[in-house]
């Protein structure tokens, strides 16, 4: 049958686009259908449709029957794209969070316009333009908020540590998210790199930070891709350009046209292929983050510590529609030097019952990386040291739930004109017995795992007609159990005030505050120095002559 074109409707997909001839009779038939629907509905339905709601609710269900990363963005959305692709977006550089029926400003990025204007995080939103935010959910005011660089609002908050409300005149401004919101040295050997995302220039912004690291003396380096959602492949190749040859295979990828059947090398001198480096990874550590971390695995020349990554072995492209629309497209599989592919959810074989299962590990196929180490594809990458898991002690996970470090952070920020450096600042005994003090009263009540085993422990003796035997004892053990709970705010002092001091120093130094606080208690960081600092260990693990 001879290709044609058909003319998609433009609600439907908005876009010219032409199609295999197999498929061409049933998108025909298909899209007549649906635009009849919408006709139908538009004439009879009892109340007043909005066809351009329905028709992205079609559009987000039929793309949701895919994968989870082919999505459609209409043009009011057209931030939203510009955050994937450059990292950047209008509007005032202030994250939001839901608080019962309002939204607040949870945290504030440096140097921009919310930070300026003079908002702080606990300031409650009541009026935008003069509209009530009262009601809206974060997602709502979140997208009133971003707009046309050069565009003003009004904003009027709720002060609850000067309980009084203050008005705001703000412009928006092109906000652009840093890829590292911090690099430094961790001690006078070894130097550290936070990326969080893989957005222009990322690359750019590595190489820049490595050699102001190299400068400051760094002899080893941590890489941080730890929680770093991925981003543009071609900053991931970059950023392996730093540390490998020029013209070394990094990733290739293959989809279903043999446009999207590429391969990346690197492709300039490489800055420094002797340093040692650690690259740490959990999780959350998905797509460009993966590329990275497993190119460095596959061609041994990082160690991999942490846990094993997420999984995601696909490549999106963004696709132009009319109308300002855009679509961002599943259109490949990435694999990594070694050969194997890190997708960890089959999209692509499924059926009714299983729209997306995880590819059993009794599937999984051994690789070969350059030394002659055997990796699998096991769905993301597995680190070469793991680290062990560490649990937020229940009442901490309570106190931050129930917003109380974070307000007692606001409370001494009003109080405190200025603290020492992030890496020095610490809590002293007198400023956690004020924060003990401002705790009374609060509601941060919590139930421990020794509460749960008791309890099913009482349900289980009243079915077998056990418990007036062990009443007395119960009755004990409870008793015991709520004074221990009493005492946890020392039993868990020094966690408490760890995480205490990072949410403070973020008041005063942003989020690199909150970044340079943690290193010194973080166990991953530690892990990471004791191999830099053991170089018979670091090749030993790879496998170095």
């Amino acid at each position: 049958m001879q290709k044609v074109k058909i003319i998609v409707f433009a609600l439907v997909l908005g876009a010219l686009m032409p199609v295999k001839a197999q498929n061409d009779f049933e998108i025909a038939k298909n899209i007549d259908i649906f635009i009849t629907v919408m006709r139908e509905l538009n004439a009879k339905y009892a109340d007043e449709i909005t066809p351009g709601d329905l028709t992205k609710t079609a559009i987000d269900a039929m793309l949701a029957s895919l994968d989870p990363y082919t999505n459609y963005y209409p043009e009011t959305q057209i931030e939203d794209v510009k955050m994937l692709t450059a990292g950047q977006y209008g509007g005032i550089g202030a994250l939001i969070q839901q608080r019962d029926k309002n939204v607040i400003i949870s945290e504030l990025y440096k140097d921009c316009p919310a930070q300026k204007s003079g908002l702080l995080p606990g300031d409650v939103i009541l009026k935008i333009d003069g509209k009530s935010a009262e009601g809206k959910t974060s997602s709502d005011v979140s997208s009133i908020l971003k707009g046309q660089p050069g565009s003003t609002l009004t904003m009027e908050i709720f002060r609850p540590t000067k309980n009084k409300k203050l008005t705001f005149n703000i412009e928006r401004k092109e906000i652009k998210l840093p890829n590292i919101p911090y690099h430094g040295m961790i001690d006078d050997q070894i130097g550290y790199i936070k990326l969080d995302q893989f957005t222009e220039r990322a690359g750019d912004e590595v190489k820049s930070a490595f050699l102001d690291l190299k400068k400051q003396g760094m002899t080893g380096l941590v890489l941080d891709l730890r929680n770093n959602g991925g981003g543009l492949l071609q900053e991931a190749v970059k950023i392996m350009n730093i540390f490998v040859d020029q013209n070394v295979t990094i990733v290739t990828t293959k989809g279903k046209i043999a446009e999207q059947n590429n391969t990346f090398k690197t492709r300039m001198p490489v800055t420094d292929k002797e340093i040692p480096v650690v690259v740490l990874v959990n999780e959350y550590s998905a797509s460009a983050s993966e590329i990275v971390s497993g190119a460095f695995q596959d061609l041994d020349r990082a160690v991999i510590v942490g846990k094993k990554s997420f999984g995601k072995g696909l490549v999106q492209n963004i696709v132009p529609l009319s109308y300002n629309a855009t679509m961002k497209i599943t259109v490949s599989k990435y694999y990594i030097p070694s050969g194997r592919c890190v997708q960890k959810i089959d999209y692509f074989n499924k059926d009714t019952l299983n729209p997306g299962k995880p590819i059993p590990d009794s599937l999984a196929q051994a690789f070969k990386t350059k030394n002659g180490r055997t990796v699998y594809d096991k769905g993301g990458i597995e680190p070469d040291v793991y680290t062990p898991e560490i649990e937020a002690s229940e009442i901490l996970l309570s106190l931050v739930l129930n917003n109380l470090v974070f307000d007692y952070a606001n409370k001494y920020f009003s109080e405190h004109t200025i603290i020492p450096p992030a890496n020095e600042f610490t809590v002293d005994e007198a400023l956690y017995t004020d924060f003990v003090n401002f705790l009374k009263n609060k509601n941060y009540d919590y139930t421990t795992e020794t509460e749960e085993v008791l309890k099913d422990l009482k349900e289980s003796a009243e079915a077998d007609h056990y418990f007036k035997d062990i009443e007395s004892y119960y009755n004990q053990m409870s008793e015991q159990i709520k004074r221990n709970k009493a005492a946890d705010l020392q039993t868990y002092k020094k966690e408490i005030s760890e995480y205490l001091a990072s949410e403070i120093a973020s008041r005063y130094y942003y989020q690199e505050g909150r970044i340079c606080s943690q290193l010194a208690s973080d166990p991953d960081i530690e892990e990471a120095k004791s191999i830099l600092k053991d170089p018979q260990r670091y090749r030993s693990i790879l496998k170095i002559k």
